[in-house]
């Protein structure tokens, strides 16, 4: 049988995917009034492919840049690698700092104290983590220096004082200059016991990073005050080395424990961030999956569509067929109608997808504006603003799926109507 389609296409001059063919699909897609009800189920498909296509790209794209904007954050502020002693306290901090600071493809190491504390200001307190680094250091550690919004890091040393974040200020009202009370349980040793230390230190500076667990929580104070207010005169707790690509990671480790000649524990950012990044990964995956669904169930909508303009259009197919058109041309013709919904459905929702992300931070605003509400709380979510990273492979790959899900979902009515008998058609006209 597809010997004498195809023997009758040769004989008749026509070629697969012909004008007329797309003359007849285009015209079964301008829906008569008594089609009306095949029209609306075509246009629920077209805008659920619409929608799944927008959507999908502007999840991923925001996922996608939440991840990015955390990234940029941690490390900012935290090192790629950080070393803790094994055996001894870290008193020889700068020879070690300084050999690993030797290691092809390191920035910096920076020695640094860490340690917590409860802040006090003049209208509540906080539970912080005081971390202290010596000027120079200070200054390349980019989170910091390059976010300050009051005051200045200049002569930070020998200031005295400390810089905190934004929000921090916020929830202790203080402003620039006042003082900032700091109390650590790891105080002066006693005939009773240990007393708690209790110290007030002016406000030299307020950074803003951008991520509200960060500009809520951390203080930043001069390393030789901190190694006095903290017990650790002549030692560091801890080196961070910055490099400069995060992802050398693996390849550094060997040569970095080797540079640091002193037992050592080693940790990387992505050890002390898994869960997290875990987390967001499975859950970006999963969205990506349960947002499919709204494509496949319009790619659906394509079926039940064009299973009812077969039925509609029987006796249509069957004087197509006596007048000598081959069951491809036929087929082919609902093909070309369920995949012009599907393709114009995709482009439209790449488009308006691609619209959305690039004003995602603008459409927020005006949302919550218009809602009173905060839709994106950076207290929730880390991050004062709505990312959005477009990838363009991934983003590809959207495209791809909807259109083969898409041209998938026309096959089985195309071929129904190719079926379908003139004879049986035309037998009570």
């Amino acid at each position: 049988m597809a010997s004498r389609d195809t023997a009758t296409e040769r004989s008749t001059g026509t070629r697969p995917f012909a004008r007329f063919e797309w003359m007849i699909a285009f015209r079964y897609l301008r829906a008569r009034r008594r089609e009306s009800f095949i029209s609306i189920i075509a246009g629920f498909a077209f805008l659920g492919i619409v929608l799944g296509v927008a959507t999908l790209i502007v999840v991923m794209a925001v996922m996608n840049g939440f991840r990015a904007q955390l990234i940029d954050k941690i490390l900012g502020l935290n090192g790629h690698f950080i070393i803790q002693p094994l055996d001894s306290e870290l008193t020889d901090f700068d020879a070690v700092a300084a050999r690993i600071a030797g290691v092809p493809g390191v920035v910096s190491a920076i020695p640094l104290i860490e340690g917590q504390a409860l802040a006090s200001g003049l209208e509540t307190s906080n539970g912080v983590l005081v971390r202290a680094v010596r000027d120079a250091d200070l200054a390349r550690v980019p989170g910091v220096a390059k976010n300050i919004r009051l005051g200045t890091l200049e002569n930070f040393s020998a200031s005295g004082g400390v810089a905190i974040g934004t929000r921090l200020a916020q929830s202790l009202g203080l402003v620039l200059g006042d003082s900032l009370t700091l109390v650590s349980p790891r105080g002066s040793v006693t005939p009773l016991g240990v007393t708690p230390r209790v110290k007030a230190y002016p406000i030299v500076a307020i950074f803003e990073i951008g991520m509200s667990e960060y500009d809520s929580t951390f203080v930043f104070m001069p390393f030789e005050e901190a190694q006095i207010y903290f017990n650790q005169d002549g030692y560091a707790t801890a080196i961070e080395i910055y490099l400069a690509h995060p992802d050398d990671i693996d390849r550094l480790r060997p040569a970095v424990e080797a540079a640091a000649e002193r037992p050592i524990v080693l940790g990387d950012w992505r050890q002390r961030n898994s869960t997290f990044f875990s987390a967001l990964e499975v859950e970006r995956n999963v969205m990506f999956l349960i947002l499919m669904l709204i494509v496949l169930v319009a790619a659906l909508n394509i079926i039940s569509g064009l299973t009812m303009l077969v039925k509609d259009k029987g006796h249509d197919i069957a004087i197509l067929r006596t007048m000598g058109a081959t069951r491809g041309a036929i087929m082919r013709v609902f093909f070309i109608t369920g995949a012009a919904i599907g393709t114009v459905g995709t482009l439209a929702g790449f488009l308006l997808g691609v619209v959305i992300c690039l004003n995602v931070e603008t459409i927020r605003q005006f949302i919550s504006r218009l809602t009173r509400t905060d839709v994106f709380s950076p207290e929730l979510y880390f991050l004062s603003q709505l990312p959005a990273d477009m990838d363009s492979g991934e983003t590809v790959s959207v495209v791809l799926m909807a259109l083969i899900l898409s041209y998938l979902a026309t096959i089985y009515p195309a071929w129904r109507a190719a079926r379908l008998d003139p004879v049986e058609a035309l037998r009570y006209e």
